[in-house]
């Protein structure tokens, strides 16, 4: 697991400050909130929340200000990278703790997040928060972020509508030598659960692979769902 790092804060602290010096783009550095052998080591809270925070300052000084904490433990032995993101429990406290001790750091949360409600409800005190698979098998419960979080209005009517912006930007990857798959494999989750998302997902997942596919096929998948107007209240709704 790339979380094993967190055992050489100096190597990732160098390795930042190599990628400072040449890029023009904030360097950000993702991690646990410890790494552990096992689970009976993991249970051990307060030297593991030392080496929390001795990774961050270290990290800190080679010019990382930016840091995205995934709220579990990473158990280095017996788990597979799967269980890591489900058995070790969620801390969301000691991700508190570390951002009150190090108020000039930006820290993200992540772990666990997979409503919009569920970010509100950690925004209070987090500079921010991360949605990782939630968002991605889910995508329409984003929909509605920017009008909940900045009070923006949404442009996004309906799920079809999306695919239909999409097909312009579809049509200029193909002609640049990108394959339908590469892009379609990424929209299986956007019809989650409404009437004919099964039939979207399959036809995509039969037909996308295939050579010279082209957004005919988008639209032909798009053909299986009904068109429903207006968007559901998908932000509630689990992935």
């Amino acid at each position: 697991f790339g979380a094993c790092l967190m055992a050489e804060p100096e190597r990732v602290r160098d390795s930042v400050a190599a990628m400072r010096d040449v890029v023009n783009v904030p360097v950000t550095v993702k991690c646990r909130i410890g790494i552990a052998d096992s689970k009976a080591e993991a249970a051990v809270d307060e030297l593991s929340y030392e080496s929390l925070l001795n990774f961050i300052d270290v990290v800190a000084a080679g010019g990382c200000n930016r840091f995205i904490v995934h709220a579990r433990k990473a158990i280095l032995g017996g788990l597979s990278p799967a269980q890591n993101r489900q058995i070790p429990p969620l801390r969301y406290d000691i991700v508190k703790r570390l951002k009150a001790e190090r108020p000039e750091l930006t820290i993200i949360l992540n772990g666990g997040l997979v409503t919009v409600a569920d970010c509100e409800q950690q925004l209070g005190w987090a500079d921010g928060v991360m949605v990782g698979r939630a968002a991605y098998h889910n995508p329409l419960q984003l929909a509605d972020v920017d009008r909940r979080l900045f009070n923006a209005e949404s442009t996004v009517t309906n799920r079809h509508q999306i695919v239909e912006n999409m097909l312009p930007y579809v049509e200029q990857q193909l002609a640049a030598g990108v394959r339908l798959q590469s892009i379609a494999r990424h929209m299986h989750g956007l019809f989650q659960s409404v009437p004919g998302a099964k039939q979207w997902r399959r036809h995509l997942s039969e037909n996308a692979p295939r050579e010279n596919a082209g957004v005919e096929v988008l639209e032909q998948a798009l053909r299986k769902v009904p068109d429903l107007t207006g968007l559901p209240a998908t932000s509630e709704s689990a992935a």
